[in-house]
């Protein structure tokens, strides 16, 4: 039995096959396409990639992107499952006001999060930050209880924000600097430093309900960017989408 697990972002589809649909998994084969590239997948990369028996995708890009994802698998006898937020999943439990409306990749994050947690010593409280698009900050108590979570614009939204709505202001690729001298380096570090606060805040405020200092995990396309400007350790994983696909898969597709 092999597994294709997919995450589909509003800019990028990445995918990983593994030989089963389990967190030990042996991984076969892994790549990313940008969304325009998607209607070759079949034709292209998936082409000479052994059929796989079991397809678990998150995505946040919307039906009509689906849909795209969903022909170039035709070629193979499987129909996919997609990612809905729900009540509870693999240890999680979501305390979401309406538990279904919870993106996907956020759902499927902090599964893989809370996990990774686990597997490295007794339960704590969790922070998981995503960098994308979006930036995503999320709380998890000790019990594996999503609590509740922030969501602010990414750097590239900021920064088109800040130069459509101000006249003679213009994106430019600046550093981020503890006292930017320049327009360049003042729009970078505002931007980075405003993700970092966001962070903070949500750290204080675990700790203070928790009662304990939280684990902090980031992940996502942009998260090296923000490592050096955090204020605290974080442990930065590169696919915790495809962590959180195993852990599902493993409780969704057991025999």
């Amino acid at each position: 039995m092999t597994f294709l697990a997919l995450d589909i972002g509003n800019t990028r589809l990445k995918w990983a096959q593994y030989d089963s649909p389990n967190p030990d998994a042996t991984l076969l084969h892994h790549g990313a396409e940008f969304l325009e590239n998607i209607d070759r997948l079949a034709e292209g990369p998936w082409s000479n990639m052994q059929p796989p028996t079991k397809v678990l995708g998150c995505i946040v890009a919307g039906d009509a992107v689906k849909r795209r994802v969903q022909d170039q698998m035709e070629q193979w006898d499987v129909a996919p499952q997609w990612v809905v937020a729900s009540d509870a999943e693999a240890g999680l439990r979501n305390g979401y006001d309406h538990p279904a409306r919870l993106g996907a990749d956020r759902w499927v994050a902090m599964i893989g999060a809370y996990h990774r947690m686990l597997a490295q010593g007794p339960a704590r409280p969790m922070v998981v930050v995503m960098v994308g698009t979006a930036v995503t900050v999320e709380a998890v108590d000790t019990s594996g209880k999503f609590l509740g979570g922030f969501i602010l614009p990414g750097h590239g939204i900021m920064l088109r924000a800040l130069e459509s709505g101000t006249a003679g202001l213009h994106v430019p690729t600046g550093e981020v600097k503890e006292f930017p001298t320049n327009t360049s380096d003042a729009l970078t570090s505002g931007g980075t430093y405003a993700i970092a606060g966001a962070v903070e805040c949500m750290v204080q405020h675990v700790r203070a309900h928790c009662k304990a200092e939280p684990k902090c995990i980031m992940t996502g396309g942009a998260g090296w960017k923000m490592a050096p400007s955090m204020t605290r350790p974080f442990e930065l994983v590169d696919n915790l989408i495809f962590d959180g696909l195993l852990q599902m898969a493993k409780h969704r597709f057991a025999t």
